[in-house]
């Protein structure tokens, strides 16, 4: 009987673990919903209002199901995706879903009672102790670690549990990757989300069949997926929506604000700029613009909820740059202008700032622990943004490819932090 369940609550995906009482196996919990079933959940909400529930009553469905129910409902459709980039945002203050708003906890409960919802049988609801990965840093700009944990556990305590842990994501990734090790080895966890990029740096000794592990390090920074993202949306969008454009104010011309256009690269957040004072300020501004088309297109993508249709367009061309040094980006709602090459080059150039930071979190671990890179036995990278080349180089160039593994990458976290939850030592494990 599983004592722990681990949750992995990402920034695109939610994966849920257990663990046998003995920590030796785990599996992944199944969700099945109208969209079928699967082990890894997107982490986004639809909020619609039904009749049959009653007046003030809205029907809620996480992961694919919501994003089938935003595809199929058009205008009727609120919804969100990346709801965990608001937990450490002082900024975010709720939105408002068909007249009622909604707190980040609000938010992140929600999503986890429809996961129990399609898990059904499968929801381990004898597990006495809940283990939730966090990053070492939050995503944002002025991101508030302290806030975000109160927002979890405020979330978290409605769903009943009686004990919740916190542990470094990559810490569990780490875990996990450790249960495969052949000999004591000092490992470095590279975990790649959608909104923040962390590692971890830690011993791992085997004694009497048992895994113990000495923390040495740990670095992170709010750059990840969702930040290359925005560098092509920035690139390819904006432009053509009026970034860069002028109006006419009391007889000056000026430019269009860009923090627009910043909220507008995060696709994620768009369904919330719609709700905005920001978005109700670029609609007055339509009148006095020197290129009113481009403002018109602007407004008609955010009316018409392209966030995720723009999401898609934009990881089809990351993806493509993975394997590929050049790639056609398409979103059809520009028209002719929404069909662009792009280079390989060209793509790691605007993210050039962004590669500088991560890899500056990677020192920084180095150099507060006093690690060399040859002192480092196994390198494990895990999350989707680890497949991006120019991410991957700064591995490859520092060690050499037989130290580094990947794998189970979006599995790793989760399945650790269920192993973790089974231990009696997990005061040694939270972060």
């Amino acid at each position: 009987m599983a004592e722990a369940l681990g949750l992995d609550f990402g920034t695109t995906n939610t994966v849920l673990a257990v663990a046998d009482d003995a920590g030796a196996a785990t599996a992944s919990v199944a969700f099945t919903s109208s969209a079928g079933t699967a082990d890894t959940m997107r982490t986004a909400l639809s909020f619609m209002k039904d009749k049959a529930l009653g007046a003030k009553a809205l029907k809620v469905e996480a992961g694919q199901a919501a994003i089938r129910a935003f595809i199929d409902n058009p205008g009727e459709c609120r919804f969100l995706q990346s709801i965990k980039t608001f937990a450490a945002s002082a900024l975010f203050q709720g939105t408002l879903i068909h007249a009622r708003r909604f707190q980040f906890e609000d938010l992140m409960e929600v999503f986890l009672r429809r996961l129990e919802a399609y898990a059904a049988d499968g929801w381990p609801r004898e597990a006495k102790r809940l283990v939730v990965g966090r990053p070492v840093h939050f995503a944002g700009a002025s991101a508030d670690p302290a806030l975000a944990v109160t927002r979890y556990n405020e979330a978290l305590t409605r769903l009943g549990f009686p004990e919740i842990h916190y542990v470094y994501e990559p810490v569990a990734a780490a875990f996990y990757f450790a249960q495969h090790l052949a000999h004591d080895a000092t490992v470095l966890v590279a975990d790649f989300g959608g909104g923040t990029t962390d590692y971890s740096l830690i011993r791992f000794e085997t004694s009497g069949g048992r895994v113990t592990a000495r923390p040495i390090g740990h670095s992170g920074v709010g750059i990840a997926g969702d930040q290359f993202d925005a560098r092509i949306i920035d690139h390819l969008v904006a432009p053509e929506i009026g970034k860069g454009s002028r109006f006419s104010s009391f007889g000056k011309v000026l430019d269009v604000p860009s923090n627009y256009y910043t909220s507008f690269s995060r696709w994620n957040q768009l369904s919330v700029f719609k709700t905005s004072r920001e978005y109700a300020d670029l609609k007055g501004l339509v009148r006095q613009a020197l290129e009113p088309k481009k403002l018109e297109l602007f407004i008609d993508l955010v009316e018409h909820d392209e966030g995720y249709p723009l999401y898609q367009a934009v990881s089809a061309t990351k993806m493509a740059l993975s394997s590929a040094e050049e790639a056609e980006f398409h979103f059809a709602p520009l028209g002719a202008a929404g069909r662009k090459n792009v280079r390989r080059a060209d793509f790691e150039s605007w993210i050039a700032d962004d590669l500088a930071r991560i890899e500056g979190a990677l020192d920084d671990v180095l150099t507060s622990t006093g690690t060399s890179t040859g002192e480092i036995d196994k390198v494990f990278l895990t999350g989707g943004t680890s497949f991006v080349p120019a991410v991957r180089r700064i591995f490859t160039e520092r060690f050499d490819a037989a130290r580094i593994e990947t794998g189970s990458e979006l599995v790793s976290i989760a399945h650790g932090l269920a192993l973790i939850g089974e231990r009696d030592d997990i005061a040694q494990w939270v972060a």
